[in-house]
Protein backbone atom coordinates (compact mmCIF):
# COMPACT_ATOMS: atom_id res chain seq x y z
CA UNK A 1 0.00 0.00 0.00
CA UNK A 2 1.48 3.24 -0.70
CA UNK A 3 0.87 6.33 2.08
CA UNK A 4 2.14 9.73 2.05
CA UNK A 5 3.81 10.14 5.81
CA UNK A 6 2.77 13.40 7.42
CA UNK A 7 5.56 13.17 9.56
CA UNK A 8 9.16 11.57 9.66
CA UNK A 9 9.16 7.89 10.38
CA UNK A 10 12.79 6.45 11.31
CA UNK A 11 13.85 4.06 9.28
CA UNK A 12 11.23 4.49 6.56
CA UNK A 13 11.27 7.92 4.98
CA UNK A 14 10.96 11.72 5.55
CA UNK A 15 7.63 13.99 6.22
CA UNK A 16 6.03 14.31 2.60
CA UNK A 17 7.45 11.72 0.84
CA UNK A 18 5.07 8.43 -0.77
CA UNK A 19 6.44 5.21 0.59
CA UNK A 20 5.24 1.42 0.12
CA UNK A 21 4.77 -0.30 3.28
CA UNK A 22 2.62 -3.28 4.38
CA UNK A 23 -1.42 -2.93 4.90
CA UNK A 24 -0.94 -4.14 7.94
CA UNK A 25 2.02 -1.94 9.00
CA UNK A 26 -0.19 1.16 7.61
CA UNK A 27 -3.37 0.62 9.45
CA UNK A 28 -2.04 -0.48 12.53
CA UNK A 29 0.58 2.02 13.16
CA UNK A 30 1.16 4.99 10.62
CA UNK A 31 -2.71 5.38 10.36
CA UNK A 32 -3.26 4.83 13.94
CA UNK A 33 -0.96 7.45 15.09
CA UNK A 34 -1.79 9.83 12.29
CA UNK A 35 2.02 9.58 10.73
CA UNK A 36 0.50 8.89 7.10
CA UNK A 37 -2.52 9.13 4.79
CA UNK A 38 -3.50 6.60 2.43
CA UNK A 39 -1.73 8.59 -0.83
CA UNK A 40 -4.54 9.24 -3.26
CA UNK A 41 -4.41 11.64 -6.01
CA UNK A 42 -5.20 14.83 -3.93
CA UNK A 43 -1.58 13.65 -1.25
CA UNK A 44 0.67 12.98 -4.57
CA UNK A 45 0.02 15.94 -6.47
CA UNK A 46 0.69 17.77 -2.58
CA UNK A 47 4.03 15.42 -2.38
CA UNK A 48 5.07 16.51 -6.02
CA UNK A 49 4.43 20.36 -5.12
CA UNK A 50 7.06 19.72 -1.55
CA UNK A 51 9.36 18.26 -3.71
CA UNK A 52 9.36 21.22 -6.33
CA UNK A 53 9.65 23.63 -3.61
CA UNK A 54 12.48 22.29 -1.92
CA UNK A 55 14.45 21.82 -5.47
CA UNK A 56 13.75 25.48 -5.57
CA UNK A 57 14.69 25.98 -1.94
CA UNK A 58 17.82 24.73 -2.75
CA UNK A 59 18.90 26.23 -6.18
CA UNK A 60 17.87 29.24 -4.49
CA UNK A 61 20.47 28.94 -2.04
CA UNK A 62 22.93 27.89 -4.33
CA UNK A 63 22.73 30.59 -6.07
CA UNK A 64 22.94 32.73 -3.35
CA UNK A 65 26.36 31.16 -2.01
CA UNK A 66 27.67 31.56 -5.37
CA UNK A 67 26.75 35.40 -4.87
CA UNK A 68 28.83 35.24 -1.56
CA UNK A 69 31.32 33.11 -3.01
CA UNK A 70 32.15 35.79 -5.42
CA UNK A 71 32.30 38.65 -3.15
CA UNK A 72 34.50 36.99 -1.03
CA UNK A 73 36.86 35.83 -3.60
CA UNK A 74 38.72 39.48 -4.15
CA UNK A 75 38.79 40.13 -0.38
CA UNK A 76 41.82 40.49 1.64
CA UNK A 77 41.45 40.71 5.37
CA UNK A 78 44.33 41.82 7.90
CA UNK A 79 44.37 40.86 11.57
CA UNK A 80 46.43 43.01 14.22
CA UNK A 81 47.82 40.57 16.89
CA UNK A 82 50.42 41.24 19.20
CA UNK A 83 53.62 38.77 19.74
CA UNK A 84 56.44 38.27 21.71
CA UNK A 85 60.58 39.19 21.34
CA UNK A 86 60.38 35.67 19.41
CA UNK A 87 58.13 37.00 17.04
CA UNK A 88 55.19 34.26 18.16
CA UNK A 89 51.86 35.00 18.42
CA UNK A 90 50.43 35.33 22.01
CA UNK A 91 47.77 32.95 21.52
CA UNK A 92 46.54 32.48 18.27
CA UNK A 93 44.00 33.73 15.22
CA UNK A 94 41.02 31.35 14.97
CA UNK A 95 38.22 31.19 12.94
CA UNK A 96 36.02 33.72 14.98
CA UNK A 97 38.70 36.14 14.98
CA UNK A 98 38.58 35.79 11.08
CA UNK A 99 35.05 35.60 10.66
CA UNK A 100 34.59 38.39 13.15
CA UNK A 101 37.30 40.56 11.18
CA UNK A 102 35.89 39.82 7.88
CA UNK A 103 32.25 41.36 9.19
CA UNK A 104 34.02 44.39 10.49
CA UNK A 105 36.19 44.95 7.85
CA UNK A 106 34.04 43.95 4.21
CA UNK A 107 30.44 44.23 6.25
CA UNK A 108 30.24 40.33 4.98
CA UNK A 109 29.00 38.07 7.37
CA UNK A 110 30.31 34.46 7.64
CA UNK A 111 29.65 31.50 9.79
CA UNK A 112 32.73 31.00 11.50
CA UNK A 113 32.22 27.47 11.44
CA UNK A 114 32.49 27.98 7.50
CA UNK A 115 35.61 29.01 7.79
CA UNK A 116 38.24 26.05 6.92
CA UNK A 117 41.42 26.27 9.77
CA UNK A 118 43.14 23.03 9.55
CA UNK A 119 44.97 24.94 12.81
CA UNK A 120 44.57 28.30 14.57
CA UNK A 121 46.98 30.65 13.06
CA UNK A 122 50.21 31.46 15.04
CA UNK A 123 52.74 33.25 12.93
CA UNK A 124 52.88 36.13 11.46
CA UNK A 125 52.17 36.34 7.36
CA UNK A 126 49.57 35.56 4.38
CA UNK A 127 47.24 32.61 4.49
CA UNK A 128 44.73 31.83 1.66
CA UNK A 129 42.07 29.79 3.59
CA UNK A 130 39.41 27.74 2.26
CA UNK A 131 35.42 29.21 3.05
CA UNK A 132 33.42 26.52 2.60
CA UNK A 133 29.77 27.95 2.12
CA UNK A 134 27.60 25.02 0.83
CA UNK A 135 28.51 21.63 -0.54
CA UNK A 136 30.44 22.23 -3.67
CA UNK A 137 30.98 25.79 -3.61
CA UNK A 138 33.83 26.67 -1.94
CA UNK A 139 35.44 30.48 -1.69
CA UNK A 140 39.44 31.49 -1.24
CA UNK A 141 39.87 33.91 1.56
CA UNK A 142 42.90 35.68 2.25
CA UNK A 143 44.22 36.25 5.52
CA UNK A 144 47.36 38.67 6.71
CA UNK A 145 47.98 38.67 10.06
CA UNK A 146 50.35 41.66 11.44
CA UNK A 147 51.77 43.08 13.88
Amino acid sequence: MKVFLKQDVKNLGKAGTIVNVSDGYARNFLFARGLAVEADKNAQSQAKNKESAEAYRREQELAAAKELAAKIAGVKVSIKASAGADGKLYGSVTAAHIADALKEQTKIEVDKRKIVLDAPIRTFGTSVLDVKLTSGVVAKLTVSVTE
